[in-house]
């Protein structure tokens, strides 16, 4: 693209993405502090929940209030909770009354084995018929057991993409029928409070996310997870894009759902401080339940040496320093 339209495509763009913002917060010269809680994700065991008093030394003034783990999809005794790393979890969790623990639940075991669309599909339509809600309910029986009956559960994220055996592409009627049992299985387990939230990727994919939508009666947060990719978008191209930043936005309102960012960080552009500054802004205006940063390379800004640009930007936007 010759540099006078990049210049007046961005501009355009720009306004677009201001438009979006409602001016909730004042930015002043400097970082703003992101609204809401934060965390990020450091690890899913025992050492990852050690790593979070590494993160709040780090970050300053600011606590870090959100954990998040992931549920092994590789069988279903271990998306029910029998990795013993959810105890972990629930101790840290319950030590303090203003946190909040995120888990990641796959919805299909073998979820990273790249299963046909076909063999997919039978899956879908036999969670949708009610075959697996026993092992939804185990999990929420184990949840609750440990005192954790609050979490937010992200439940088949990134839909609308490839990656993952729980994709809605194959049917995405059964997906959402299969989306509400799962809540429904769960939501019947005595004593819990679970909150439920859909999380697609940012952009398109594979299918549009809104096709995969399963009901306001089902869902409680919308999430979205958003990597500074492809190679070369800016931040506000991200805010723009169809069924990008913007959109998800809108759409949450639409449906009247706080939004929230489980995944976020650096990606195809490397160390990029203007995304991460970028970033913060957005969740400044949005004020979203939560947001928690992905903090691994190529990802992180704290554990990840490869981004000491981004890593500063993130310091300070988060701390509040200038």
């Amino acid at each position: 693209m010759p540099p006078l339209l990049r210049f007046v495509v961005g501009a355009v763009l720009a306004a677009v993405a201001l438009v979006a913002w409602p001016s909730c917060v004042p930015l002043g010269g400097g970082p703003p502090v992101p609204a809401g809680a934060f965390g990020a994700y450091v690890g899913y065991d025992g050492a990852g929940v050690r790593r979070i008093a590494g993160l709040d030394g780090w970050v300053g003034a600011a606590t870090p209030r959100v954990g998040r783990a992931y549920l092994p999809g590789d069988r279903w005794s271990n998306i029910e909770g029998a990795p013993g790393y959810l105890e972990h979890w629930a101790r840290w969790r319950t030590a303090r009354a203003d946190r909040m623990f995120v888990l990641n639940v796959p919805m299909l075991e073998r979820t990273e084995e790249r299963l046909p669309d076909a063999v997919v599909r039978e899956e879908l339509r036999a969670g949708a018929r009610g075959a697996y809600d026993g092992h939804f309910r185990a999990l929420g029986r184990r949840l609750v057991g440990l005192g954790v009956p609050d979490s937010v559960l992200v439940v088949g994220w990134e839909m609308n993409g490839v990656t993952y055996t729980h994709r809605c592409g194959p049917d995405p009627l059964a997906w959402k029928a299969y989306w509400a049992r799962i809540a429904t299985a769960m939501r019947s387990v005595p004593g819990q409070r679970f909150r439920f939230e859909f999380t697609p990727s940012r952009g398109r994919d594979a299918v549009p996310w809104t096709d995969c939508y399963p009901g306001d009666a089902h869902v409680d947060i919308v999430g979205m997870d958003a990597y500074d990719q492809p190679a070369g978008m800016s931040f506000e191209e991200q805010v723009a894009e169809p069924y990008g930043l913007a959109a998800h936005v809108r759409f949450a309102a639409e449906h009247g759902k706080p939004v929230s960012y489980p995944e976020w960080g650096l990606f195809r552009n490397g160390d990029n401080a203007v995304y991460v500054r970028g970033m913060l802004g957005w969740f400044a205006r949005q004020r979203p339940l939560y947001q928690t940063v992905t903090d691994y390379c190529p990802h992180g800004v704290w554990r990840c040496r490869d981004n000491p640009r981004a890593s500063a930007a993130y310091r300070a936007g988060v701390s509040g320093t200038r």
